[in-house]
């Protein structure tokens, strides 16, 4: 017989981001880590403006569901990308990439990936000002 898990509302605080992974103010509000042998991971993320990931990793790879705000993703070698409320992003495996708010909005957006030998990401150094700042792909 399946059970049901129900993760009731107020359960899962509201938590800051770890400073080592981020720039700038993050909040982090879990949406699932569901038991094994499933493996997937949702969190909703706000970033105040200028605050972004640092460069970083899936090993499965990752979505991206733009909430609310505006912001930029930026794989390793490309140009980086404008996003908005409604784009969805699937980051590939392995690609060395950051996401985060524009330097005068925010950014909300839900983040989905599996785990995989107990961990969803690597973290990688800081993105510097410059690259911040940088080049902007035009959308289509």
């Amino acid at each position: 017989m399946s059970v049901l898990t129900v993760f009731e509302a107020g359960s899962r605080p509201s938590r800051r981001a770890n400073p080592d992974y981020f720039t700038g103010t993050v909040w982090q509000d879990p949406v699932i880590e569901a038991p094994a042998p499933a493996r997937v991971r949702a969190l909703r993320v706000t970033f105040e403006p200028g605050a972004r990931t640092h460069w970083h990793t899936h090993p499965l790879g990752q979505t991206l569901q733009i909430l609310e705000g505006a912001g930029f993703v930026h794989l390793w070698g490309q140009e980086k990308l404008s996003i908005l409320p409604g784009d969805v992003i699937w980051i590939p495996p392995g690609v060395k990439h950051w996401h985060g708010a524009g330097p005068n909005t925010s950014l909300v957006h839900l983040a989905i990936q599996e785990e995989q030998d107990g961990a969803t990401a690597e973290w990688l150094e800081p993105v510097d000002e410059a690259t911040y700042a940088g080049g902007l792909q035009a959308r289509r």
